[in-house]
């Protein structure tokens, strides 16, 4: 997950994968600027957080709350 410290979002994108057992890997771009741009070009979003799992990209939190609450996320989490 691309994240930065201060942005509510990314806490609670963290919260909810937590809650449900996942380990995050963060990639801070605001510690490493230089990974904003990686992350934009792979995203084509310049916004954080922008979510993988499993190498797919599910977007950021609104997305990710999308699944959880359709039922996908946990499949796509293996739970």
């Amino acid at each position: 997950m691309y994240a930065t410290g201060s942005c509510p979002y990314c806490i609670n994108a963290e919260r909810l994968l937590t809650e449900k057992g996942v380990k995050i890997k963060k990639i801070r771009v605001d510690l490493q600027p230089e990974l904003r741009h990686e992350m934009t070009q792979k995203t084509g979003r310049r916004t954080v957080p922008q979510i993988y799992i499993n190498q797919q990209h599910i977007g950021g939190y609104d997305d990710l709350r999308a699944l959880d609450v359709a039922g996908e996320l946990d499949s796509l989490l293996n739970i």
